[in-house]
């Protein structure tokens, strides 16, 4: 009877220390948009290091972020943290994930989206890295359903996105695509990022501005930028529809919808 009871405590034991079912692999994210999609994927007890911008102003899952450790991007930190799979978007380098090769450790990477079917891919292939394939799918159906709701909302009109530095955004980015989602018409006609002259804004206002980052430009170079001019103020005051912030924004994910469903939400508005 007591060899029994030695035994069943024993298996009790190793269960507690192996659990039958695991959550997940262990994993580290290694800059700021991996850290949202590690902290929205995986389970909590599965990650062993978050970049150290989890927790900035910028950053979507930041209270989510609070009491999880942070690590740098280093072959010593990774090694220190024995992650199973690394998720970045930018952050490292190629010494960096050849080390990751060599000592068997996946690497997943998130890349830049022009659209919502990117991010989908996105979603998907971190959570299949992650064995969160269904959490994966949830997210998209949010997603996909904060679109629909949004779709159409503007009926075409035009309207400018502007960052505090005066850049803005016309096709082939992920702003575009979320502009076009809500029924806005992009004003600008370039491709990618660009400057835009501030005097074309203030002498020939677009009907509508898109703000993006200006929550976050109290501090740092931006404070500087054209967006801070007194007469752009003037303009921003009078023709800004929304203010998208820099957390919704800043990473090709799927939160971009939020600010999908802020821009229909300001139609709704006028």
């Amino acid at each position: 009877m007591m060899i029994v009871r030695a035994i069943g405590a024993l298996a009790a034991a190793m269960t507690l220390a192996h659990p039958a079912v695991a959550a997940g692999p262990r994993v580290m994210s290694l800059d700021s948009c991996a850290d949202q999609y590690v902290l929205a994927l995986a389970p909590r007890e599965t990650i062993v290091g978050l970049s150290h911008r989890a927790g900035a102003p910028d950053s979507y899952m930041r209270k989510a972020s609070l009491g999880l450790p942070r690590r740098r991007a280093t072959t010593e930190s990774l090694v220190a943290a024995g992650p199973q799979v690394v998720v970045r978007h930018w952050g490292g380098d190629a010494r960096l994930v050849k080390a990751l090769d060599r000592r068997g450790v996946r690497t997943v990477r998130i890349e830049d989206a022009a659209d919502f079917e990117a991010v989908r891919v996105n979603v998907r292939r971190v959570a299949e890295a992650l064995d969160q394939k269904a959490a994966g799918e949830a997210m998209i159906a949010r997603m996909d359903g904060q679109l629909r709701a949004g779709a159409g909302a503007w009926k075409g009109e035009t309207a400018l996105y502007l960052t505090p530095g005066g850049y803005t955004a016309g096709s082939g980015t992920l702003i575009d695509a979320m502009l076009r989602a809500s029924g806005l018409s992009n004003a600008s006609n370039g491709p990618f990022f660009s400057p835009v002259p501030l005097e074309s804004v203030v002498m020939a206002p677009p009907r509508a501005l898109v703000l993006g980052f200006f929550d976050l430009a109290r501090a740092g170079a931006d404070r500087w930028g054209v967006g801070h001019h007194a007469a752009l103020r003037r303009v921003t005051r009078d023709r800004t529809i929304a203010a998208l912030p820099g957390a919704v924004v800043g990473c090709p994910a799927w939160f971009a919808a939020d600010g999908v469903a802020q821009l229909a939400q300001a139609r709704a508005l006028r």
